[in-house]
């Protein structure tokens, strides 16, 4: 007997995007006439952190979007946002329309910090200020620049490090021609902050920068990248990781032009420090006031040891972009060490390590907050094969017209957006940028409501 496939994929960025793709892209075994593909997003909007997590000024990156479009533009899949799993829907709830269901809700949040200091006033998680200067409708829509706050750290050498050193040190001006909301430009144009500084544990040859990221730092008028000599060091271990990784090579090789290079004397400055591990974030009267670093030094093998030196640095505010970290998912085992769900290659495993009966993940859930939209595209592959492998083992739904789950969401009471609405949203934006006195290309929308009722006049 034959049967269509439904399948709901919960996270519509670009790891749900893809495994949907792929999804319908696929052979499909014997048995199955057709698959369709609902995208459950908790934001009222698709894309993830390709809307939400990408530095406005980077619209290189933001030309995935039309990608994504060109996915969404498949008439057997179909999107559900201002939809939260976990509140407005549950597993069970997800069963009764759908033969699987593959989460790929990424990692929204910071991974803690443990050192003293870190709730002090002027402590930030960069997940939050991301979030804050991309207009998501969930933070708050004033952002604490203090007037004193001239010298401000930043924690990790990651992409993401490098965004907010980036966006810390550039003028309220120059971001004005993205898409930053009203509220953002207003409270950049708070921003004191003259100088910036980096701190990576340990050396040029360990940093997560891609080269592109670490070039664009130098593209502002109004910026000195200083990389400071000290702790630039290469050991053993770092010369196999440059010899191993042509990206990697090409960073170091960056880095090195920075080095050599006089400051222009621009207003702000970006400064790079390697072999600095933060032990320490210090404060006065409840707000930060420096950061405390033990120098470290390369161990041969690209590792680095502590040498017993401290260095105080009088910072007024720290920014922690150590990484992003999951949230646990109802209903999902999930492992608190690594902040991802228990998978073998992309199946859910259970507590008492059997397979969870269709469930799937893929994306950062699945592996962590690592690599790039490259790994993701693999990445669902790979889930997408253990799927249509287990398809003769799948339970069929007690409700599988696509009709009934429109039903419930209504009968919920649920005011969630479509891939239609998201058009009318994503027409107003564009029509916003081109309005705007300064021609721009889009002024994002903010508040949760009024993005909803855009999508749903």
């Amino acid at each position: 007997m034959s049967r269509n496939l439904r399948v709901a994929i919960v996270g519509a960025g670009p790891a749900g995007v893809y495994a949907a793709d792929i999804l319908t892209k696929s052979e499909l075994p014997e048995g199955v006439d057709a698959v369709s593909v609902d995208l459950i997003e908790r934001d009222p909007t698709p894309f993830g952190l390709i809307r939400y997590g990408v530095a406005p000024d980077h619209p290189r990156i933001k030309e995935i979007v039309k990608a994504l479009k060109r996915v969404m533009a498949n008439d057997a899949i179909r999107f559900f946002g201002n939809v939260a799993y976990g509140d407005d829907l549950k597993l069970d709830d997800l069963r009764q329309f759908y033969d699987a269901v593959v989460f790929a809700t990424g990692a929204r949040r910071d991974r803690d910090l443990d050192i003293p200091g870190v709730d002090l006033d002027g402590s930030f998680g960069a997940a939050d200020f991301v979030y804050w200067y991309d207009g998501h409708p969930d933070v708050d829509r004033e952002w604490d620049f203090q007037p004193h706050a001239k010298e401000v750290a930043v924690l990790g050498v990651g992409n993401v490090g490098l965004d907010v050193a980036r966006i810390l040190a550039k003028t309220a001006e120059e971001l004005l021609v993205t898409e930053i909301p009203d509220n953002v430009y207003e409270g950049l144009k708070k921003n004191a902050t003259t100088d910036v500084h980096v701190f990576a544990r340990r050396g040029p040859a360990q940093v997560k920068f891609t080269p592109m990221e670490l070039r664009e730092l130098s593209h502002s008028p109004t910026i000195d990248v200083i990389v400071h000599p000290e702790g630039f060091e290469l050991d053993e271990g770092s010369m196999e990781a440059i010899k191993a990784a042509k990206s990697q090579k090409l960073v170091v090789d960056v880095l090195q032009n920075y080095l050599a290079k006089e400051p222009s004397g621009a207003d702000h400055r970006i400064h790079i420090h390697f072999c600095q591990n933060p032990v320490e974030i210090l404060g006065e009267d409840g707000r930060v006031v420096g950061l405390r670093t033990e120098v470290t030094e390369l161990d041969g093998t690209g590792n680095v040891r502590g040498t017993g030196e401290f260095k105080d640095w009088p910072v007024q505010a720290v920014y922690r972009a150590i990484g992003y970290y999951s949230d646990n998912l109802a209903g999902i085992p999930f492992d608190i060490s690594s902040g991802t769900v228990p998978n073998d290659g992309g199946r859910v495993i259970d507590i008492d390590g059997s397979p969870l009966p269709g469930a799937y993940v893929t994306g950062w859930i699945k592996r962590g907050p690592v690599g790039l939209i490259g790994h993701t595209k693999s990445d669902a592959a790979q889930t997408v094969e253990l799927l249509l492998s287990d398809v003769a083992d799948l339970e069929s739904p007690a409700q599988p017209d696509r009709e009934a789950v429109d039903a419930y969401l209504d009968g919920r009471g649920l005011e969630y957006t479509t891939w239609e609405g998201w058009e009318k949203l994503d027409e107003h934006e564009l029509g916003l940028g081109e309005s705007h006195e300064h021609q721009r290309e889009r002024v994002k929308v903010v508040p949760r409501d009024e993005m909803v009722r855009i999508s749903r006049s």
